[in-house]
């Protein structure tokens, strides 16, 4: 209950994972048919990259705000274009000041017929949360284990949707937890979208979560992984990764293109590195990208 995302708002790990959670929206709306997203660790929603919790760690300028220096290149800027359109959105002026979380980056690209189910646990959050989708008719903010989502919430009513998963890993025991909640949520809801997100750092079991992960025997499952430094000299995060249940054809591919650039632009030393490979699915092999 101690965890406060502002501290971590806008850094690199949230550039990965709200990149792909956007190219993930925009492909469910390829059909007419309306989803609905499941976000089980909602957070507030919305955050103060001026406020003091934010400056003290100022873990933005080596995400977000390293990623706005400089020009993109056309393929990157096609990529990045929906998570990037709701960053200038909510920054009409030259200062980065807001930056949104998972439920309002997902929020700000739905069409009418699309849906949010937002849980947050942490009570301060929580209100800050129903503050910020108060009278929006689309979102429906819920005061709940996000853990517990996985099974009271799932199947969604409309029968399309993309649940993402994304706990602070602040206790022992989020990788074996995570595995359980996939298992938990695909047996009901095998035909979603699953965005499962989880920390790299010194130390931390990722062979035995992979291992775990392939055990569940899900069809297709897609990772993506980037580190920024060397964990050798740190307890804190040094890379986060993705595990993409039923994703798009096409994000291989745009992850092939776009991890390499992340891992240069946001890179914090020579050691960064990213990876995209298949778990279970379309290719058996793991290939690190240079």
């Amino acid at each position: 209950m101690n965890y406060r995302h502002i501290y971590h708002a806008g850094n690199f790990a949230d550039v990965l994972k709200h990149a792909v959670l956007a190219r993930l929206v925009t492909y469910l709306q390829q059909k007419e048919k309306a989803f609905r997203v499941l976000d089980t660790h909602a957070g507030i929603g919305l955050y103060d990259l001026s406020s003091e919790e934010a400056q003290k760690t100022g873990e933005w300028r080596d995400g977000i705000g390293r990623l706005l220096e400089g020009d993109l290149p056309a393929p990157i800027a096609a990529i990045l274009e929906p998570y990037l359109a709701t960053v200038r959105e909510l920054n009409p002026g030259t200062e980065l000041t807001r930056y949104p979380g998972s439920p309002k980056l997902v929020r700000m690209l739905f069409r009418p017929q699309d849906r949010l189910s937002a849980m947050e646990l942490h009570p301060d959050d929580y209100e800050t949360l129903h503050r910020l989708f108060d009278g929006d008719f689309q979102s429906r903010v819920t005061e709940l284990d996000g853990w517990l989502a996985l099974g009271a919430h799932l199947p969604p009513k409309e029968k399309r949707g993309l649940i993402l998963v994304d706990p602070p890993f602040e206790i022992e025991g989020e990788y074996e937890r995570l595995a359980d909640g996939l298992a938990k949520g695909y047996r009901r809801f095998a035909g979603g979208t699953f965005c499962l997100w989880y920390a790299l750092k010194k130390n931390a079991p990722i062979k035995a979560f992979h291992e775990a992960l392939k055990a569940l025997e899900i069809p297709k499952m897609l990772c993506a992984e980037l580190s920024v430094r060397s964990d050798r000299e740190t307890t804190g995060l040094s890379g986060s990764g993705l595990i993409i249940v039923n994703p798009p054809f096409t994000l291989k591919g745009e992850l092939d293109v776009l991890l390499p650039f992340l891992k240069t632009r946001l890179g914090q030393d020579r050691f960064a590195s990213s990876r995209c490979f298949w778990l279970r699915g379309e290719e058996a092999a793991t290939r690190a990208l240079d």
